[in-house]
């Protein structure tokens, strides 16, 4: 790692500030360009640490309660094997290894043929996943994503920070600790305490004490449910549960936090309220909180009844069946959605138009102003920009070909192709601006969904690959530019980190896909919910999720749910809510410049707020704010000497002993079917949430109301 060294040629750039505080006061301003970094060890490290975190992150996956294993945890473990491998082989300088990205293709392998239950051979699985991967329009945008000193990424500070520990030989501070004996303290308080959340006590996961009140009221569960219901005052004593879907909150700005806090409450504590008591949609009929499609009456909607042979929707079928319906909750966050991307694009074009013209300007320019981390890495040999060129050319007629030679299986058309790698590209800039500056990703998801659904509808295999190529494939392109980012903080020369991502997105494309598969034909009955029972640990919410959106906006199409067909027109008009807001907050700038906290106010992270609902719940949010607002906030503002220190470290060390201790539990006890069953293991308390309100509706284990 280039950390500070004693070179005073290096320490001439000392003073020089970066334009973001936090980026100021984390990322080293030196560098030692003599450092090697493609050395023997990094190769077998990195491979090893690619291999066995791609494994176990698909592994866990399919769980009902999914872990990711960050890329932190391998690199604290690769530490000391580095330091030895240095005494026994080497003495050069000891770096990290290759980074492993999340494969979201496997979700498409896991629909069709766990949950649909159709033929996917091995090779148009592995083309479709090793396609989606974005790499070559990452490198497009570098100059605008990776360059600016105000493109800061804040979840790349943590690894900063994580790197300064494991490599810090400062002097203890009097009466503190250093960074290392503080990450070596968040760490083993971590990993012991987690055996409670995650074996001992699983209701400190969400602690819905509210239900507690009154055990027996649908209405006071719905209320207070964690998991199920709109969570007031609920709260997750468990790193997994705070951290699991929106990241850190340790990483997040304040403004970024407080945004998520405001959409998230108006969301869940005014719409949703308002819409379920209101009847908004038959909203009575169904669960307060779910993702499932369901029939008029409450029952579970049965999907494979409207399947044809052709693995297309059957028309009679469906009129036999009849319309589709969703809670009131699902719907709604639908149409926050839909209300996200015209927002997104109103408020980049009203508050970053003009910087990114000026951007688009700098770098055609001679003697445009780079920050201090863009001067240092001037020294070394820059990636040319053909060699994404070639990449992007490629890579698109792999998919072209893929989807037109076996159209059988993946159903998308050449001409879809083209549409969602146009899709992708433009969206990557601005989605881009947000994630850099806020640490929050809006998601096209909903809108690429709804393109091809209305274009194509029928095909739920077709939707599902439109979307990969559209959205994921942006999602992983901006995962490469964050990486680019942690790379250009801590002076790794751009050939090798290009050198190693190509690398690493082959290796965990193949470990991710082998492992699926293996673990398809080895589970019985994996993802299969009509067959698991309610505390089987291979429910899949996440996989579960994916399919349900195939049905909708794939098999039954948007038209029948969304469009004249269906009973959900009105949803629509989110799309002109979303365009107006912002300029209603830009106007709002305008009138009162003096205002600064007007310009905070970001529509697209608020509106965005709950684009991960579902399958996360009201617990994760809840405990997110409040551990975002101490640190953003509180510890930020009123003690910035302890934050700059020990926040990302915290982070770090958090991440790490909660995700050791679950692996340790998993294989030492859950595999070998070693559980404790008691009322503390129940989670959430909340049983009641789930059910429906309306008068004669009948569920199983619910009251029927008269």
């Amino acid at each position: 790692m280039a950390e500070a060294h004693e070179n005073p040629a290096m320490d001439l750039v000392e003073s020089e500030d970066c334009p973001i505080k936090q980026v100021d006061l984390t990322v080293p301003k030196t560098d030692d360009p003599t450092i090697p970094v493609l050395t023997f060890r990094m190769w077998v490290l990195g491979i090893g640490a690619c291999t066995l975190l791609s494994f176990v992150n698909q592994f866990f996956w399919y769980r009902t309660e999914p872990l990711t294993v960050s890329s932190i945890s391998a690199q604290i473990a690769v530490v000391p094997l580095g330091h030895l491998m240095a005494r026994t082989i080497t003495d050069r300088v000891f770096f990290k290894g290759k980074k492993c990205w999340t494969v979201y293709a496997t979700h498409v392998l896991t629909a069709v043929k766990l949950l649909y239950k159709r033929k996917l051979t091995f090779f148009p699985a592995f083309l479709l996943m090793i396609t989606t991967q974005g790499f070559s329009w990452a490198g497009i945008f570098r100059k605008y994503l990776v360059e600016p000193g105000e493109m800061w990424w804040p979840s790349n500070l943590v690894q900063v920070s994580l790197f300064k520990a494991l490599h810090d030989k400062g002097k203890r501070p009097r009466g503190g600790m250093t960074r290392t004996q503080f990450f070596l303290v968040a760490l083993t308080f971590s990993f012991c305490y987690y055996v409670f959340p995650g074996y001992i006590f699983k209701m400190l996961t969400s602690v819905s004490w509210i239900c507690w009140v009154s055990p027996k009221s649908v209405l006071v569960q719905q209320l207070g449910s964690g998991l199920q219901g709109i969570g007031i005052a609920a709260f997750g004593l468990d790193w997994s549960t705070i951290a699991s879907y929106l990241g850190s909150p340790l990483a997040s700005p304040w403004f970024a936090t407080a945004n998520i806090a405001v959409g998230y409450c108006f969301v869940m504590y005014v719409m949703i309220p308002l819409c379920y008591w209101f009847n908004v949609y038959n909203a009575k009929n169904f669960p307060i909180y779910s993702k499932d499609p369901f029939k008029f009456d409450g029952s579970a909607y049965n999907t494979s009844a409207i399947i044809s042979s052709n693995f297309e929707l059957d028309k009679a079928a469906y009129k036999e069946t009849g319309n589709l319906y969703l809670s009131t909750f699902f719907a709604m966050t639908y149409g926050i959605g839909f209300a996200t991307l015209p927002a997104l694009l109103v408020h980049v074009l009203l508050f970053n138009g003009s910087d990114m013209w000026k951007q688009t300007k700098m770098a055609f320019a001679t003697d445009k102003k780079m920050d201090i981390h863009t001067k240092l890495m001037k020294v070394y040999k820059q990636v040319p920009m053909w060699w994404f060129h070639v990449i992007l050319v490629a890579n698109i007629a792999i998919i072209i070909f893929a989807c037109e030679y076996y159209n059988d299986t993946l159903q998308l058309r050449w001409w879809g192709v083209l549409l969602a790698c146009a899709i992708a590209i433009i969206f990557t800039l601005p989605i881009g601006i947000i994630t850099a500056t806020t640490n929050q990703q809006p998601g096209l998801n909903i809108i690429t969904e709804y393109i091809i659904g209305y274009m194509y509808p029928g095909f739920p295999v077709a939707n599902m690959a439109f979307k990969v190529y559209g959205y994921i494939s942006m999602t992983q392109a901006l995962t490469f530019l964050a990486d680019f980012k942690l790379g250009h903080y801590m002076k790794i020369p751009p050939r090798a980190m290009f050198m190693a991502q190509v690398v690493g997105t082959f290796l965990s494309v193949i470990i991710y896909q082998v492992t699926a598969w293996w673990m398809m034909g080895s589970v019985p009955n994996l993802c299969d919910t009509s067959v698991l029972s309610n505390d089987s640990p291979w429910r899949c919410p996440n996989d579960r999720v994916f399919y349900d959106a195939s049905v909708i906006w794939g098999l039954v199409g948007p038209r029948r749910i969304f469009g004249n067909l269906g009973i959900y027109g009105n949803i629509n008009y989110f799309f002109l809510g979303g365009a107006a807001a912002p300029f209603l907050v830009w106007l709002a700038h305008k009138a009162f410049p003096k205002q600064k906290w007007i310009r905070l106010i970001h529509v697209p992270v608020l509106l965005g707020a709950t684009g991960m609902m579902p399958p996360a719940s009201a617990v994760n949010y809840t405990s997110w704010i409040v551990v975002g607002f101490f640190s953003g906030y509180v510890f930020f503002r009123y003690k910035p000497k302890l934050w700059e220190r020990y926040n990302y470290i915290l982070s770090g060390g958090l991440d790490a002993g909660t995700a050791f201790m679950t692996i340790l539990i998993f294989f030492a006890m859950q595999s070998r079917g070693i559980n404790l069953r008691w009322w503390g293991n129940k989670l959430d308390g909340c049983p009641l949430a789930f059910c429906p309100t309306a008068k004669g509706i009948a569920v199983d284990g619910c009251p029927t109301f008269q």
